[in-house]
C-alpha cells in the first residue's frame, strides 16, 4: 500500500466494529469514532474492538490517510469535511429507510449515493467498497489470500493508485477485491440490485454485477 497501515473508521455501529476487528487482526492501527463524545463508546470499544483508538471524527480522520465511512447514510452531512481533505475515503454506507427515514434526496435515480458523498467532500477521493456484504458475513467470511472459495468485495471508483490501496486493504481484511468500474458503477452495490447482500466468490460476484 502507498499509505501506512493506519485507518480511521467513522461509525461505531455493527459494521464499524466488525471492520475494526478485522483491521486490527490484520495488523492495522485503527482509529474509530462514534456520533458523539468519544467517552460514549470508549468502554464498549475496549471490549468489542480492543486495540482500537477512540477519538472524535475529526481526530480519527486527521490521523489516517484512509477513512472508512460506516455510519448511517442519512448522517453523511455530519462528517468532518475539512479533516477529510486529501484523504482516501471508502464509502461503506447504504440507504435504509428504517434508519434514515424517508429521504428522497438519498433515492434519486439520477445519481448514486457515493456521488452524493463525493459532492459533499469534494477534496477527498471517494471509493465505494465494503458496502454490499452484511457485517455478519464479513466477520464470519474472512479468509487468508488464496483460500479456495474466498469471498469477494466489490470496489467502484478511484484512481489506479487508490484502487490498489483499497484492493490491498480488502485483501488484508480477508477478502478478494473485485474492481467494477468508476464511482457511478457503485449503483450496482446499492440495495435493490442483485449484488447487494452478496456473500460469494469473485466469479459469482462479477456475474451478479452484470446480471
Amino acid at each position: 500500500m502507498t499509505q501506512n497501515k493506519t485507518i480511521a473508521i467513522l461509525g461505531a455501529g455493527k459494521l464499524g466494529v466488525v471492520l475494526a476487528q478485522l483491521a486490527i487482526k490484520a495488523g492495522y492501527q485503527v482509529y474509530i469514532a462514534g456520533s458523539g463524545s468519544p467517552d460514549k463508546i470508549r468502554l464498549s470499544m475496549r471490549i468489542l474492538a480492543p486495540g482500537s483508538i477512540v477519538a472524535t471524527a475529526a481526530e480519527a480522520a486527521g490521523a489516517a490517510n484512509t477513512v472508512i465511512l460506516a455510519l448511517p447514510l442519512g448522517k453523511y452531512t455530519t462528517i468532518p469535511t475539512e479533516a477529510l481533505a486529501g484523504k482516501l475515503v471508502i464509502d461503506a454506507m447504504n440507504y435504509w429507510w428504517e434508519v434514515d427515514g424517508d429521504r428522497p434526496d438519498l433515492q434519486s435515480p439520477d445519481t448514486t449515493t457515493s456521488e452524493l458523498v463525493q459532492a459533499y467532500v469534494p477534496d477527498a477521493r471517494v471509493v465505494k467498497a465494503l458496502s454490499h456484504m452484511g457485517y455478519h458475513h464479513l466477520i464470519d467470511g474472512a479468509r487468508l489470500t488464496g483460500t479456495p472459495g474466498r469471498k469477494a468485495i466489490a470496489i467502484a471508483g478511484g484512481s489506479s493508485d487508490d484502487i490498489l490501496d483499497v484492493s490491498q486493504l480488502i485483501d488484508d481484511l480477508g477478502f478478494d477485491p473485485l474492481v467494477i468500474g468508476d464511482l457511478v458503477s457503485g449503483k450496482h452495490l446499492e440495495p435493490g440490485h442483485p449484488a447487494f447482500g452478496a456473500n460469494v466468490d469473485r466469479t459469482a460476484l462479477a456475474a451478479l454485477i452484470h446480471a
